[in-house]
């Protein structure tokens, strides 16, 4: 059974928060993903989609999630069932703490196959399909 140590996991940051690998596909696992998203406060996500369900489970702040035009208010101790290609936006006042899990490969990608203004480098472009560094 791999172990993979805390000063192992993979850290990626992007300008809304920063995600860290506990395992993935080039961290142990076989085909399951499973990280932390931190988001400070005023933060918000870049609008998008993944082709994969993902499972959020907030520790600690909040967050309103914004899922295929429904806005949803998530608060410590929720957790989140995102579906597979539901367009999805999460954002938050006071920032979060959520852990993360979902199948790998699971790539983001844009509903309306164009890039949102002020995406950062990291997110896709276009109708790209992108495997984020924090599920390879």
């Amino acid at each position: 059974m791999p172990v993979i140590r805390s000063a192992d996991a993979r850290r990626t940051e992007t300008p809304n928060a920063v995600m860290t690998t506990h395992a993935s596909p080039t961290q142990g696992s076989t085909a399951l993903a499973q990280w932390k998203v931190e988001m400070p406060a005023d933060r918000q996500g870049p609008p998008h989609a993944m082709d994969t369900e993902q499972i959020w489970t907030f520790l600690t702040g909040s967050a309103e999630v914004d899922l295929a035009g429904e806005s949803i208010a998530i608060a410590a101790g929720d957790t989140l069932v995102l579906p597979a290609d539901a367009p999805r936006r999460i954002a938050t006042a006071e920032g979060f703490t959520a852990v993360v899990a979902s199948p790998s490969p699971s790539h983001a990608y844009n509903p309306d196959a164009r890039t949102p203004d002020g995406a950062c480098a990291l997110a896709p472009r276009d109708a790209e399909r992108l495997l984020p560094a924090w599920i390879a």
